[in-house]
């Protein structure tokens, strides 16, 4: 009968992961899926946060939510469309697909429901 060696099972881990470490799927993406983007920001969707440059601290799940955010801070926007129209207001909060669409500059405003508060402009 034959014996196997203690170190046979640590070998072949240590191969298997060292194969997977240079698969393309290892690969970081780019921009991170998941957050990891300057100012504390955090985007998933496709366009969210698309405009943004210095602001800091927003939150944009969904399809263009947060979509024109230049200089805005600690907004909230979930749902696809959500807050794509704020550019430079603060504190906004937008829950529903076209929630609070067209806020521009209007600062702390809560929003919850499909197309809720979507027109409103300025306030």
């Amino acid at each position: 009968m034959k014996t196997q060696n203690a170190q046979t099972p640590r070998l072949i881990v240590l191969l298997a992961l060292g194969c997977l470490a240079f698969s393309p799927m290892a690969e970081a993406v780019s921009p991170p899926p998941d957050g990891g983007y300057p100012g504390g920001n955090t985007a998933a969707g496709y366009s969210a946060l698309l405009s943004l440059t210095t602001g800091a601290y927003d939150t944009a799940v969904g399809w263009f939510s947060l979509g024109s955010n230049n200089e805005g801070n600690f907004n909230t926007a979930i749902g696809a469309g959500a807050l794509f129209a704020n550019i430079t207001a603060d504190e906004n909060t937008a829950t529903g697909s076209g929630a609070l669409f067209s806020n521009i500059i209007g600062t702390a405003n809560t929003a919850n429901g499909a197309f809720a508060i979507f027109n409103n402009g300025g306030g």
